[in-house]
């Protein structure tokens, strides 16, 4: 293990990009391809918080990810000034480039870090979880389907992380089975659950599917060429910490942001939840001072105030625990490791505040409609043993989500892949949809909509 290994610039495929006159290192490289991507681009109209929304001041999947990008880049900035970081990686080969290295994995991680999330956000993960722990138990699927048990956790312990590693690396196709192909430093930071077998609620990085059977050679190959194996057990890239840290301290602060423009809740509501804790009065006696009138003015500076508060913590736990954390022995997210309550207290506000709205309810209620009719209609079309709808269906679905899987199996026909092949191409389909286009499709699938 080291920064010579985590900072890895190889790539699953060789590159071919001409580099005359490219004065880019390979994961500035890396960022071009990611900006570029039409999943990238899909991003914008995919929920972060309130589903199906027309208010332009609400985040989106995309807004979200750009801001998780900027915190992410000023938490690694702080790293690098930091004396005892400097010592870590006095062995990195070009150590001349590490300023310019780190921050850019960072950014890129940080910036595909919700790429595979469904349609409706994190519900909708929720949403495909239960629909297939129902489905497969089923005394008809149990016998119909031929998948094996880890085959089958792929999509009962579903995960937006897992599915972004495939559109990662396979689903952003142009004409092979490597998707962008990034480099491993790249890959390596995404992976922030770096786990394709049996979860363990316990222990941080394996609590969640983050790859998925399918994409278990190429995970294999990441990690060993990062050296994030110790004996069986995988651990965490040490970027990965800082944009889980950038991530949290997004949604925390500027999900908060988007209540207040919806006008649930007020300047003085927020700083009577804030107040008590240490150094935070100070703060706002600071910003009353400064802006006596303006509410939104109050707002931006205590956003601001507590992003910097939380990026210091964030470094500050980084650096700290920094040969635990390349061990795999920090079980921790960064801003969790909190002992002033900040961080408690704003997941509290967020969650009574805001994610129990009725606003909120109604439209993953939606959502949930959506998705489970989406994956219904897919499934008993795609699997109808005549060819009344099968060939229909498989019309309607994307060709590039279905070239891939026939690439990666070797196979000329959806009827020649196996089951559970055949259900990721559903899957990948309608994960890959907006939440728009979700709606429309389902509405037109329903009867509800005609054009």
């Amino acid at each position: 293990m080291g920064w010579n290994n985590y900072l890895n610039e190889n790539r699953l495929k060789t590159t071919s990009r001409i580099k005359e006159n490219d004065d880019r290192n390979e994961f500035e490289s890396d960022f071009g391809r990611i900006i570029f991507s039409p999943a990238i681009r899909r991003m914008h109209d995919k929920t972060q918080v309130f589903p199906l929304t027309t208010d332009d001041n609400i985040h989106s999947r995309l807004t979200h990810s750009l801001e998780v990008m900027s915190v992410g880049e000023s938490i690694a900035l702080n790293v690098l000034k930091n004396s005892q970081f400097k010592e870590v990686i006095q062995s990195y080969k070009n150590i001349g480039d590490v300023y310019r290295v780190i921050p850019v994995i960072v950014k890129n991680a940080c910036l595909v870090h919700d790429i595979g999330n469904p349609p409706f956000g994190h519900f909708g993960e929720t949403v495909i979880k239960e629909y297939f722990s129902k489905f497969f138990k089923t005394d008809t699927n149990k016998s119909r389907f031929k998948l094996d048990d880890l085959q089958k956790q792929d999509f009962e312990k579903f995960d937006g992380n897992g599915q972004g590693f495939r559109v990662l690396t396979k689903l952003q196709m142009l004409d092979d089975k490597y998707g962008l192909n990034l480099t491993f430093g790249t890959l390596g930071a995404y992976l922030k659950y770096p786990n394709p077998d049996q979860l363990e609620p316990e222990i941080l990085s394996l609590k969640k599917r983050g790859v998925f059977q399918s994409e278990r050679d190429y995970y294999e190959k990441v990690m060993n060429a990062l050296s994030l194996m110790n004996g069986s057990k995988p651990i965490r890239h040490p970027l990965s910490f800082i944009m889980e840290a950038a991530d949290s301290i997004c949604y925390l602060i500027m999900d908060i942001e988007d209540g207040f423009n919806k006008k649930w809740y007020g300047y003085e509501d927020i700083k009577k939840e804030l107040k008590d804790v240490s150094n935070m009065n100070d703060v706002f006696i600071r910003i009353e001072h400064n802006h006596r009138g303006s509410g939104i003015a109050k707002i931006v500076n205590l956003r601001l105030s507590l992003i910097k508060r939380l990026v210091l913590l964030s470094v500050s736990n980084y650096v700290t625990n920094i040969k635990k954390i390349c061990l795999g022995d920090y079980n921790c997210e960064l801003i969790d490791d909190d002992n002033s309550g900040l961080v408690k207290k704003l997941k509290c506000f967020c969650d009574i505040n805001i994610l129990q709205k009725k606003e909120i309810i109604s439209l993953e209620l939606t959502g949930h409609s959506v998705l489970k009719g989406l994956l219904d209609y897919y499934i008993e079309f795609c699997f109808d043993n005549s060819d009344k709808y099968r060939n229909r269906a498989l019309r309607m679905i994307s060709k590039s989500v279905l070239d891939i899987s026939l690439l990666e199996n070797n196979k000329e026909t959806f009827d020649d892949m196996d089951d559970y092949y055949k259900i990721r191409v559903i899957v990948d389909y309608i994960t890959g949809m907006t939440d728009q286009y979700a709606l429309n499709q389902f509405q037109r699938l329903s009867g509800q909509k005609i054009n």
